[in-house]
């Protein structure tokens, strides 16, 4: 082998693999083969690397990869030189021993380099040792390129000798490696690599012999039928779609179920043709959430649905893997497939709805939560009084609240949620829908399990507001409270998901037009998760789980401001647990505020003060005016009793930027009172005062957040 580079093709031809883990298998597969190549310098400069999955194969292609990497220098350190050198200079047994290990026996003491550690000599070996070959780079690249797949489940199976077993996600068949036109010597999961592999499975009835690594695409689609990246396979799905529903005037539209079912029916075909399929206009009388479901989870078919309107219609596209001068078997096969679950939804529905939700509720006594928390009943029961709780802190109509919360889960007892999970929520705004329940407890039932709430909160989606954080509330302080907690790894019950949302919930609530003011919300966090916690059973819960709870959501929100602001921002704001509708207007007051040029004078005296007051013992409430003798801390009192009332009625309005921008005034008198005044005077008295007049100035100064987190 030379030093010219040349293209490289390796193919694993393998049993139909996991469609939901293809991709990544195809791209892991690439990868490690780059990796382990790269780490040889077998890679020309700029090689590109493509890679190919389909159902039965994984695939890559490098565009210029040597066939012998070129001479490296290597540098070994070995030991100190007073044990691998005899007194004469000599190699010493045990370095002998050393050197024959590591192949470089033929040293003398004369090759060997002294360097010093900065403690003492040590012997070094350097020179230039022979590059890899491809051989035995791309063995070393495979055994590694397989043995760190993310498989999600390996299997263990027999070689064709009867006696070998070896382990993959699926049987493989053949192996090809390919360098330029020459064959590579190498192997994988017992099999010799070789130059042929397998078309189509059903259009192409022989074995494929590659020219060469840069026909490989192309030779597979033109006489295999088989087009092997799945990017451009998935392009080619997207497009055949998209001008079918065009030609139909529809869309299949653009929700992400949309693109989930794009990428795994790429991973089910090799060669995607799009037929058109439809079925009777009657079943479009059960919700189309079942049908689109049923259709999309259980046949993997595309539904369509009418442009603006986003209607369903009653066709839907199929996406197969053979392609057929008359397709008409293969349209009427599906069809007749997909009627039957349609069917059975149509019955669902209709059975469901002869028994009211609201008579559904008393079910849920048999249905249990958590062993720890009781039934779904019970939960329900909490969930009410939570959301009663919150509605009289916003004003809401608690009775709709109350309702809402009553009907959540009684839809878990019927038979579409029992066929459709999914459909938990939305089934039972169906169901109340029919039963003349209001519509904003339609709608409430509806959304409550969004991940965020979508839009500010107005008059008409107050009742789904107070659903959706009355339920996260039970959850985070229940499950939080029985020992349940998030860790690094593991959130089974999405107690961040819930703390995200009633932190979004809030930030709703006060952008909302039906509020109408941004700063004084009454349903404070840390009262409404105290009250949560008070509706369990004593003893239910772990000690301190509100708290505990609050902690948590803050560090969550702490998480998710700091991709859009100042890291020391966020912290000088979240430090004061502030009221959650409260903390984007203090940010913003506090990024202006650390862009004054007082703002560093000031955040450094406050973390001075911060640190006289954590010393002090006892700290007087009330500052003596009579005992301030220094001008400094006269003229800081006198400044102290002109700001503070303005300040503090700034704060109280919600003028945040203004309430800091009045203590900003201060810099000069707090200056000055540091650099004439000892705080801490050895007469107890005058010290105590001083200490007095620090901690109003303190507590008025870091109202909005706490500025010292502010200094650099």
């Amino acid at each position: 082998m030379d030093q010219t580079p040349q293209p490289l093709l390796i193919e694993l031809l393998t049993e139909e693999l996991p469609p939901k883990a293809l991709q990544k298998l195809g791209l892991a597969f690439a990868e490690g083969i780059r990796k382990t190549l790269a780490a040889h310098h077998l890679l020309a400069t700029d090689c590109a690397v493509r890679d190919f999955a389909t159902p039965r194969r994984l695939a890559v292609h490098l565009d210029a990869v040597l066939g012998l990497a070129p001479e490296q220098a290597y540098t070994e350190k070995l030991m100190p030189a007073k044990i691998g050198l005899t007194e004469d200079g000599q190699i010493s047994p045990a370095l002998s021993k050393k050197l024959t290990a590591k192949g470089l026996g033929h040293l003398t003491a004369d090759d060997l380099v002294h360097e010093s550690d900065g403690k003492q000599d040590y012997l070094y070996a350097r020179g230039l040792t022979s590059g890899s070959t491809l051989t035995q780079g791309l063995q070393e690249a495979l055994d590694y390129a397989i043995g760190h797949l993310p498989i999600p489940k390996v299997m263990k199976y027999q070689l064709a000798d009867g006696r070998t077993s070896v382990k993959f996600v699926r049987p493989a068949h053949q192996l090809m490696a390919l360098w330029g036109s020459d064959i590579i010597d190498v192997q994988a999961l017992g099999l010799p690599a070789g130059r042929t592999t397998l078309g189509h499975r059903f259009m192409c009835a022989h074995p494929l012999v590659i020219t060469s690594p840069d026909t490989y695409a192309q030779q597979l689609q033109d006489e295999g039928k088989v087009v092997a990246s799945f990017s451009a396979r998935r392009q080619l799905i997207e497009q055949a779609l998209h001008a079918q529903a065009a030609a139909l005037d529809a869309t299949i539209g653009d929700d992400p179920e949309v693109h989930a079912l794009l990428d795994e029916v790429t991973a089910l075909v090799e060669f995607p043709c799009v037929y058109l399929g439809e079925f009777e206009q009657a079943f479009l009388r059960v919700p189309p959430e079942c049908l689109i479901l049923t259709m999309r989870l259980n046949q993997k078919y595309f539904p369509l649905f009418e442009p603006g309107m986003g209607r369903l219609t009653h066709r839907f596209l199929i996406v197969s893997n053979m392609q057929v001068d008359d397709p008409v078997n293969i349209i009427e096969g599906n069809q007749r497939v997909v009627r039957p679950r349609l069917a059975d939804a149509q019955f669902f529905f209709e059975t469901d709805r002869k028994l009211p939700l609201a008579e559904r509720v008393p079910a849920l006594a048999t249905s249990i939560y958590h062993n720890k928390l009781g039934t779904q009943l019970e939960r329900v029961a909490r969930v009410q009084k939570i959301a009663a709780y919150i509605a009289g802190q916003l004003g809401a109509d608690a009775g709709k609240c109350e309702r809402a919360a009553l009907l959540a889960k009684a839809d878990l007892g019927t038979n579409m949620v029992a066929e459709f999970p999914e459909l938990q929520g939305v089934m039972g705004a169906y169901y109340a829908a029919a039963d003349g329940e209001h519509p904003d407890v339609v709608q409430a039932l509806k959304t409550q399990y969004r991940i965020r709430l979508d839009a500010p909160v107005q008059a008409d989606t107050l009742t789904s507001a107070v659903l959706f954080m009355a339920e996260r509330c039970e959850t985070l302080v229940g499950i939080w409270g029985i020992g349940l907690v998030p860790t690094g790894e593991r959130d089974p019950y999405g107690m961040r998901r819930a703390a995200l949302g009633l932190i979004n919930a809030y930030e709703q609530l006060r952008e909302g037009a039906y509020l109408k003011v941004s700063n004084s919300l009454s349903l404070g966090l840390n009262e409404l998760l105290a009250f949560t916690a008070g509706l369990y059973a004593p003893g239910t819960l772990a000690a301190d789980t509100a708290t505990q709870v609050q902690a948590f959501i803050f560090e969550r929100y702490r998480n998710q401001l700091a991709n859009d602001h100042d890291r020391s921002v966020v912290d000088a704001v979240l430090a004061l647990e502030p009221p959650l509708h409260q903390v984007h207007e203090r940010i913003r007051a506090c990024e202006h505020f650390a862009k004054q040029p007082e703002a560093a004078s000031l955040a450094a005296a406050n973390k001075r003060i911060g640190n006289l007051l954590k010393k002090a013992d006892d700290v007087p409430t009330q500052v003596d005016l009579a005992q301030l003798h220094e001008p400094a801390e006269q003229a800081l009192a006198d400044v102290m009793g002109r700001l503070e009332p303005q300040a503090r009625q700034q704060f109280a309005n919600g003028d945040f930027v203004g309430s800091l921008a009045t203590m900003a005034q201060a810099r000069d008198a707090v200056d000055a009172f540091f650099n004439d005044v000892m705080v801490m005077a050895e007469d107890p008295a005058v010290r105590a005062n001083r200490l007095a007049l620090l901690n109003s100035l303190h507590q008025v100064m870091n109202q909005v957040a706490d500025i010292s987190r502010l200094a650099q």
